[in-house]
């Protein structure tokens, strides 16, 4: 089975300022034996700025980017050091993969990043992989390691996707303010609008832009309840089961991928076959815009058939010939992806058209779907 776990900042410095070292000890003692069962494993880990800021022995800096890169370029090599260390004494040898949004969004850079995790898996080499930080533009950042992580999975074909941190799992709110939220231990498919109002969420969907929230979100990291629901659709559009649990119980991998009554969110995937190569590189893409289309057009798109201008009731976004768009239907809700071709603000102008009439609007045809 392949399985992408990642490990928030949250879980690896047990609530404190400085990586706790004997947690991540017991968290690799978890990998190393899943390895050892024949099992491929995708460690997605925060830590690196922590690390850094532990180095520097916790400076005051101002919260902007080049902050951050600076303390990810020093704490990288430290955490890896200490991944390395307790793997090896373990039997098990691990290696660094450092990911940007372009390595995804790059079809080249996208096989080749597959290809690569593919060798690794060949070896049995434990593959640990964070955004490369230390270089990347606010245009190609991934943004958080829960969001790379559905990434990783999309791109190695996992089928679990676990994302350890410092709670059960998802509440019907948040429990440190509401004592008698209840854990939600079962969800079938894409995280629906209650989900996202429990996580926190104004919209929903992952198509639409959100404040930080939630349950968990501390000063040490990026990552809240609300990322990882944006991260567990993401997961489940590829087919891949997901997972929340607390980093913090004792072997809480081995309990959450096969245990049935550990306290946890899972969330149940709606199909399980793995889409073709193309389909899953299309869903890894960053939506460069949306359009929304009118219930006629959607059921139509439902049935497999394509999508026309006349359908198009409204635009979001600007985008060019060939960029990957989200199709909503009239309430929001996501249905497609797909490569528009079209611009923004040709689509603008024959929005609602009949396309025996796109040539006589733009000058021109690129085809009636």
């Amino acid at each position: 089975m392949r399985i992408v776990i990642k490990i928030g900042t949250s879980t690896l410095t047990a609530g404190l300022r400085e990586l706790h070292l004997p947690t991540l000890h017991k968290l690799c003692q978890q990998v190393a034996a899943l390895a050892e069962q024949g099992h491929s494993i995708v460690i997605v880990s925060s830590g690196a700025v922590a690390c850094g800021r532990q180095e520097l022995n916790y400076p005051k800096l101002a919260a902007h980017l080049p902050a951050k890169q600076m303390l990810a370029a020093i704490g990288q090599g430290i955490l890896m050091q200490h991944y390395r260390n307790s793997l090896q004494w373990l039997g098990q040898r691990c290696a660094q993969i450092l990911l940007t949004r372009a390595d995804i969004s790059d079809r080249a850079r996208y096989l080749n990043a597959r290809n690569t995790f593919a060798a690794l898996e060949q070896q049995g080499v434990i593959a640990i992989v964070n955004e490369n930080d230390t270089l990347a533009t606010e245009e190609i950042r991934v943004g958080d390691n829960d969001q790379l992580a559905a990434l990783v999975a999309n791109l190695i074909q996992a089928e679990k996707l676990l994302l350890l941190t410092d709670q059960e799992g998802l509440y019907t709110a948040n429990p440190r303010t509401h004592p008698q939220a209840e854990l939600i231990r079962s969800v079938q498919g894409a995280p629906t609008a209650e989900l996202y109002a429990a996580a926190g969420a104004p919209v929903l969907g992952a198509v639409r832009s959100s404040p930080p929230s939630s349950h968990s979100s501390t000063s040490l990291g990026t990552g809240g309840m609300l990322t990882k629901l944006k991260s567990a659709e993401a997961a489940l559009a590829f087919g891949c089961e997901v997972i929340i649990a607390n980093g913090a119980r004792a072997n809480v991998i081995a309990a959450a991928l096969f245990d049935p009554t550990l306290p946890c969110t899972r969330f149940i995937a709606a199909e399980h076959s793995p889409k073709e190569s193309r389909k899953r590189y299309l869903l890894a893409q960053q939506s460069a815009g949306r359009v929304m289309i009118d219930p006629g057009a959607a059921n139509a798109l439902l049935q497999g058939k394509s999508l026309l201008a006349v359908g198009i009731v409204a635009i979001h976004g600007q985008f060019d010939l060939g960029d990957p768009i989200d199709v909503l239907s009239a309430t929001g809700a996501r249905l497609a992806r797909g490569l528009s071709r079209y611009s923004s603000a040709e689509l603008q102008l024959i929005a609602g058209t009949d396309s025996k009439y796109i040539r006589a609007k733009l000058g021109f045809s690129r085809g009636r779907e």
